[in-house]
């Protein structure tokens, strides 16, 4: 099969990065060659060069809640760099574009529609987000992550295919009853105040009641210090870290996990089919996150709370009446289990080659 050239458009954020990263690693297994369209300041700018692949920068900048003026200019850069993205489409010749939404996405989106380039979006929310919700109507395939956002697309063109995840969180074993209950908190990469917060206010509680507990806190880096330095006086048992490289392997460890509930996240929690209590980000771009925990929860495989009302009391009383109750935490990871998709990259990358062969 004569080799072919895909574009990945996204970025900005590792949830728009990673995904993207994985199936262009299939398609490179596949014999094809790849090449991304972001931005030199979001994590793309790290992540792609560093996973082997090639990365044409371009200038672009969000337009929800900014000034006018800011939002003029953003849309004036959105035209020019679609129109410098159409003139280098037609020196690349790609087969197809692959994209993860986001506004850095959208040149080399808009560019593919402008010239009749299959376009196939991939949207792990359970509301897709602007962009995607933008080009709905034009994609040549849509992959959703949750049955309910086929709705937000033509009849006929989705495919429930999940949201790519490393393989290891699938590999992780049940764990044994007994012991007490181990407890994984990240708030993501960068670490969550309300999480961060409520864990600090609720050691009190925890060392005062006769419950055995272990807690892993992943805090970020600006709040670490200060908060390792006041758990080390708790007596509790477990450990607070800024980052934690093997992420599988912590969710491994733990009976239940408190997190946000962004698309990545979620995607991990099911496939290593672990219970969670989930506290959306409440300024994610269309209130996405909220929906993602609405749907797990939906599903019984998570308790939803909302960051306003997540604190160390709700934080202690939660975990104690899931403690109480085993076969709930049970119940709850094979309900997470079941909302997992094994080989979505590789699907992803199917699709691609098959809608290219078809144009």
């Amino acid at each position: 099969m004569r080799a072919k050239l895909f574009v990945m458009a996204g970025g900005g954020t590792g949830g728009h990065v990673i995904p993207g990263i994985a199936v262009a690693r299939e398609l490179r297994r596949m014999g094809h060659e790849v090449l991304f369209v972001g931005t030199g300041r979001g994590v793309e700018n790290k992540l792609v060069p560093a996973a082997g692949f090639r990365l044409e920068k371009i200038r672009v900048g969000g337009m929800k809640n900014l000034g006018l003026v800011t939002r003029l200019a953003s849309a004036w850069r959105l035209v020019a760099e679609t129109m410098e993205q159409v003139v280098k489409f037609g020196e690349w010749e790609p087969a197809a574009v692959f994209s993860m939404g986001g506004y850095v996405a959208g040149p080399p989106v808009l560019a593919a529609l402008l010239r009749g380039v299959p376009l196939v979006v991939m949207e792990p929310n359970a509301i897709p987000g602007a962009t995607n919700r933008y080009v709905a109507r034009w994609v040549t395939r849509a992959l959703i992550n949750f049955e309910e956002t086929a709705r937000y697309f033509p009849a006929g063109r989705t495919e429930l295919t999940g949201v790519p995840v490393r393989e290891e969180f699938f590999q992780s074993p049940v764990r044994p009853e007994g012991g007490g209950i181990r407890i994984l908190i990240t708030g993501g990469s960068q670490g969550s105040r309300t999480l961060n917060e409520a864990a600090r206010a609720a050691w009190p509680l925890f060392r005062g009641s006769e419950m055995w507990i272990r807690i892993v806190h992943q805090t970020g880096t600006a709040m670490y210090e200060q908060i390792a330095a006041e758990f080390a006086k708790t007596g509790l048992a477990g450990e607070v870290v800024p980052f934690i490289t093997d992420m599988p392997a912590a969710f491994a460890e733990a009976d239940l996990v408190v997190c946000r509930s962004g698309a990545g996240t979620v995607s991990e929690l099911a496939a290593a089919g672990k219970p969670s209590i989930l506290i959306p980000f409440p300024f994610a771009a269309d209130n996405h996150q909220l929906r993602n925990a609405e749907a797990f929860v939906r599903a019984g495989a998570a308790v939803l709370s909302l960051d306003r009302e997540w604190t160390g009391e709700k934080f202690f009383e939660t975990v104690r009446a899931l403690a109480s109750d085993r076969s709930k935490l049970d119940s709850m990871g094979e309900s997470a289990r079941k909302l997992a998709h094994a080989g979505a990259a590789r699907r992803a990358a199917e699709i691609l080659v098959e809608i290219s062969e078809v144009r």
